[in-house]
């Protein structure tokens, strides 16, 4: 049990580690494209974000648990809507800006993760609906892409840096890569030894572990002003975990899960993301008082979460 403990520690702090050196360097090959802050975070950095989650969840479906991997991605995203932003907040003690073009442009977010939950609700992803949740969010960022573009933005790393950065990258996620690994194993190990749900640990160790590389870039940007970087990075990662990840696991090999997660972690994820978007829309920004609001729902879903799978 000490060992799997250890094991379980070290692993997420170096998913934290790997994901947050993969972070830097993809932003500073991102420095290469002519794009928006707004979209350097929701697209390069959101990817790169969502590695961790990725990583675990393949790893669960190799291990036969691949309820723990949807776990694990559904939980990080409540957190990421809610707590995340809630932490930016209170730590950089100012209200979190947010640009009205980028609420225009994202008017169907919260819809867009409504469509995983609504594949799911027979409790089996098959390749085609893997395939259509791909799709769907391939779209979107194409849009995101498309709107985002910024023509203004000025190339400051050479060839040297490029390959520099890339190699450091790649390196990074072999960190993930090694670290996602343990990390379902021993949670499982931890799971079994108290004869708890594994996918409790997914959905509340696990998915709120793998939102600190989100929470660090988020603080780093607003403290330079970045407001637009944060929430792309943030909005990009939750996106992505629900649409492409999801569909991924789907494609690579179909699985079944209990119904549960969409019909309550999944609902709790959509309703973060319409409460979320409603509080943005006051005055384009996001208050300390919204921010205790975003607390008080993530305490729910906890306790919920804990009375269903204990």
């Amino acid at each position: 049990m000490v060992i799997n403990l250890l094991i379980f520690i070290i692993s997420l702090y170096a998913i934290t580690k790997g994901s947050t050196m993969a972070t830097k360097y993809s932003v500073k090959l991102a420095e290469n494209f002519r794009i928006s802050k707004f979209l350097v975070g929701f697209m390069i950095v959101a990817i790169i974000s969502i590695l961790p989650e990725t990583f675990v969840a393949i790893n669960a479906s190799l291990e036969n648990i691949p309820s723990f991997g949807l776990g694990t991605l559904f939980g990080s995203n409540v957190a990421d809507l809610t707590l995340v932003f809630a932490v930016v907040v209170f730590l950089t003690g100012k209200k979190l800006k947010v640009e009205g073009k980028i609420l225009k442009n994202n008017i169907v977010y919260p819809f867009i993760l409504l469509l995983p939950l609504i594949l799911g609700l027979n409790g089996h992803y098959s390749r085609l609906e893997g395939l259509t949740l791909i799709v769907a969010g391939g779209i979107f960022y194409y849009l995101a892409l498309r709107n985002g573009t910024n023509h203004s933005a000025v190339v400051h790393n050479g060839h040297n840096g490029k390959s520099k950065n890339f190699l450091l990258l790649l390196f990074s996620m072999a960190i993930l890569l090694v670290g996602s690994h343990f990390t379902v194993t021993s949670a499982v190990g931890i799971a079994n030894y108290f004869n708890i749900n594994p996918v409790l640990i997914g959905m509340l160790v696990v998915g709120l572990g793998t939102t600190i590389p989100e929470l660090l870039f988020s603080l780093k940007s607003v403290k330079k002003h970045d407001d637009s970087l944060a929430v792309g990075d943030i909005l990009g990662t939750v996106l992505a975990d629900a649409t492409i990840v999801v569909g991924i696991l789907a494609l690579i090999n179909p699985f079944s899960f209990p119904q549960k997660i969409i019909y309550i972690t999944g609902m709790f994820m959509v309703g973060a993301s319409f409460m979320l978007f409603k509080f943005l829309k006051t005055g384009r920004t996001l208050s300390k008082k919204e921010a205790c609001l975003l607390i008080i729902y993530w305490l729910l879903f906890v306790i919920v979460e804990f009375t269903v799978n204990r």
